[in-house]
């Protein structure tokens, strides 16, 4: 009978089943990646969230490519190189991670390996593209997994008039194509994404550093994040 959950110890039982719930939750999500095209937020997010769960940040080097400006300039010209030293070095970065010793402390990462097959993928021509699949088929198998993967998409117009507002050199010479083509590409990558539990984030109208509230409820949709892949809906769109 119902009454009899007043039982003496019933109450401190339950609270003790929750609390060890909570934390197998919380282990069960001790590395995050957030990910999400050009102009997504994904680094924004990924520090709020390093700091939410007190973890370590993990950004990507994007700058240190000495061949990402001349990419941007002359794609054909230096389209491989740009995206060889990606490759390597996002290799090594994730390479540290599978370190025991570093892998005991919370992770959130503002990028997923898989990424760098996925920009491959657009930039490179079929000659160039099936020698690289053959490197990144040995560096992807050595690597760890996540344990939650939060995709952010937005439209188009919402991508360019971020990547405008944060004026990178190196962005300048970026066009709405270009762009276009990446987002889809993200699309379809984690339409038949199924490695580890996926949380798809529509970020178009939110900004996470203006909109503290609408942060603050995706930061418990991660937190209460289970298997498979869910949608979030934010708080505007409710």
């Amino acid at each position: 009978m119902l009454r009899g959950s007043s039982a003496p110890g019933f109450a401190d039982g339950y609270r003790e089943r929750l609390l060890q719930r909570s934390s197998e939750a919380l282990r069960d999500k001790r590395y995050i990646v957030v990910e999400g095209p050009i102009g997504a937020g994904k680094t924004t997010l990924a520090r709020l969230l390093a700091d939410e769960k007190q973890a370590r940040l993990v950004l990507e080097k994007v700058e240190e490519n000495p061949f990402l400006g001349r990419f941007y300039e002359d794609p054909a010209k230096h389209r491989f190189q740009a995206q060889l030293y990606f490759l390597l070095t996002r290799y090594r970065q994730q390479q540290e991670l599978a370190q025991a010793e570093l892998f005991r402390q919370n992770l959130v990462s503002d990028y997923l390996f898989a990424k760098d097959h996925l920009f491959a993928q657009v930039n490179l021509d079929a000659d160039e593209f099936a020698l690289y699949r053959q490197l990144f088929g040995l560096l992807d198998s050595q690597l760890p997994k996540p344990d939650l993967v939060v995709y952010l998409e937005a439209r188009l117009d919402v991508l360019m008039a971020r990547v405008r507002k944060r004026s990178k050199d190196y962005e300048r010479n970026l066009t709405p194509e270009y762009v276009r083509r990446i987002a889809e590409a993200y699309r379809d990558f984690f339409f038949h994404y199924d490695d580890t539990p996926l949380l798809v984030v529509n970020c178009s109208e939110i900004d996470f550093v203006e909109h503290a509230d609408e942060t603050e409820d995706l930061m418990r949709e991660i937190e209460s994040m289970g298997q498979g892949i869910q949608h979030y809906i934010p708080l505007g769109s409710r």
